[in-house]
């Protein structure tokens, strides 16, 4: 990896660590799409992972009294059953169908909602979360905006959403690293995975943009929250797709 791509990986790091800090999601699609433009799919799926694993656990961490562990304890019934159920998949996406996954995932926002009825404090939403969102975030990065469906109707605050949602997401990304790193260390060795310094400089940076974005969380209301998050994530996935057709 070179110098200049490190560096460009880092700036985005802080910068993402910094929208997601805000809207518990957005920046980790910006940064999977920054990656996968300059490394492979696989080196991208681990660098993506580590650094947001570390990233939706330092959220969580800072906004731990909001988490509600019943709703995280049925998800991981469903993140296994999720997981267990791609080892039955031969299929990996390359570079364009990646944007075109990273693409589509954001547009998951403008499903109608109140006639899907999903609530993620039911015992059943929650296991479906699970295993469609790590299923998700597995192939193609990230899954945000699928799991967003299922906050929508939950009687939460926006601290007990991005707080909740943080702690799944860090599963989901430790489950991909290690899903994306068993081949490669199979095929090349313990060498061919990203340097470890490139992790070393980019977990600081992620806490420092995530603390910056609570800040930010903590003087918006409910509703300017859902409706910023819901315009961010369209014009991101606008863009993808745009990226996408062009490859194609």
């Amino acid at each position: 990896m070179s110098v200049f791509a490190a560096a460009i990986i880092l700036a985005t790091t802080l910068v993402t660590s910094f929208i997601s800090g805000i809207f518990g999601m957005a920046g980790g699609i910006i940064l999977m799409a920054v990656l996968v433009a300059l490394v492979s799919v696989a080196t991208a799926m681990i660098v993506h992972g580590g650094i947001q694993m570390f990233a939706n656990g330092y959220r969580a961490f800072l906004l731990r009294e909001f988490i509600d562990w019943r709703v995280f304890g049925f998800y991981c019934i469903g993140a296994a059953m999720g997981i267990t159920a791609l080892f039955f998949v031969s299929w990996t996406p390359d570079k364009r169908a990646l944007y075109l996954l990273l693409g589509l995932t954001p547009m998951l926002v403008w499903l109608p909602k109140e006639r899907l009825h999903l609530d993620i404090k039911r015992v059943d939403h929650a296991i479906a979360a699970g295993f469609g969102v790590q299923g998700l975030n597995t192939l193609a990065g990230v899954a945000g905006p699928m799991l967003d469906l299922f906050f929508v109707r939950a009687d939460m605050t926006r601290q007990q959403i991005v707080a909740t949602k943080s702690v799944t997401q860090a599963l989901s990304h430790l489950v991909k690293i290690g899903f994306w790193s068993v081949p490669v260390i199979s095929a090349a060795g313990w060498s061919a995975l990203p340097p470890w310094w490139l992790f070393a400089a980019a977990i600081p940076l992620s806490m420092l943009g995530t603390s910056q974005g609570k800040r930010v969380l903590e003087r918006m209301n409910d509703v300017n929250f859902r409706q910023w998050m819901k315009w961010l994530v369209t014009a991101i996935g606008a863009v993808l797709l745009l990226r996408a057709a062009g490859l194609y």
